[in-house]
């Protein structure tokens, strides 16, 4: 009975990600914007994140769109988010700076515009700037999108996305998403109730020491994006959690 449970759950709020979806939509809405931004050197504007990965869940998810620039730009990243961040300013768009990411809305819609720049005329690796140290990063979305979606854990990602955004927690998607991918490791694949239950027991045990690694980049410590403060505050809500007698303690 959880797992029937827990999938009503997923059917109410898994979002759509078909052709219709709110991230086309915005993609249709950007794309004029960016033309005119980046020109012959736009290479491709897509969804990424949890929409992508095929865990993004109604309420809880920002639209990301990646937008690729050719290898042959020569401005600096600096000056890559910030001449995107003027187009959309002017625009009409009322754009907020974030790290990696321009904040904006369209419509009802969350969105982050991530600009990075391809390492070379082909390829997945990008540079992206990180505003808020005034350095770069390197990364690859397609691996990101390929470690989450193959990873037979979608369900109990979106699962614990939900208990996230109901319990107002600071928790990243991908460091959620790589955190129940290693909470589950040995588990069988479709066990829901008991991998998300095994999940809460990770998160309360194990948050404020385990140290997550970017699979594209083995620079990028994800398990930094958090401060101590808020993983204590995860492992405080984790350990309510597991001390729930029904499943409808931890996530509706």
């Amino acid at each position: 009975m959880s797992d029937v449970y827990l999938r009503q759950i997923l059917a109410r709020l898994r979002a759509d990600t078909g052709p219709n979806s709110p991230a086309r939509e915005v993609q249709v809405v950007l794309r004029p914007s960016l033309v005119r931004w980046a020109g012959q050197y736009l290479v491709s504007m897509e969804p990424s994140g949890s929409f992508a990965k095929g865990t993004a869940i109604r309420g809880g998810t920002d639209i990301d769109i990646f937008v690729s620039l050719s290898s042959q730009v020569t401005d600096s990243l600096s000056t890559i988010y910030n001449t995107l961040f003027i187009r959309l300013r002017d625009d009409g768009f009322d754009p907020r700076p974030q790290n990696v990411s321009i904040g904006i809305r369209i419509g009802s819609h969350s969105v982050d515009v991530v600009p990075a720049r391809r390492h070379g005329p082909t390829g997945q690796f990008h540079s992206l700037f990180r505003r808020k140290e005034q350095s770069w990063t390197q990364t690859n979305v397609i691996s990101h999108i390929n470690t989450v979606r193959n990873s037979g854990r979608v369900e109990e990602i979106m699962i614990m996305k939900a208990w996230r955004e109901q319990k107002r927690l600071t928790f990243p998607s991908f460091y959620l998403e790589l955190v129940t991918i290693e909470a589950c490791r040995g588990r069988i694949v479709g066990d829901l109730s008991k991998n998300v239950w095994a999940t809460l027991a990770y998160v309360r045990d194990n948050i404020k020491t385990a140290v997550f690694i970017d699979p594209a980049n083995t620079n990028n410590r994800i398990s930094d994006d958090l401060t101590g403060t808020e993983k204590q505050a995860l492992a405080d809500a984790a350990s309510k959690a597991r001390q729930a007698t029904n499943w409808n303690q931890v996530v509706v």
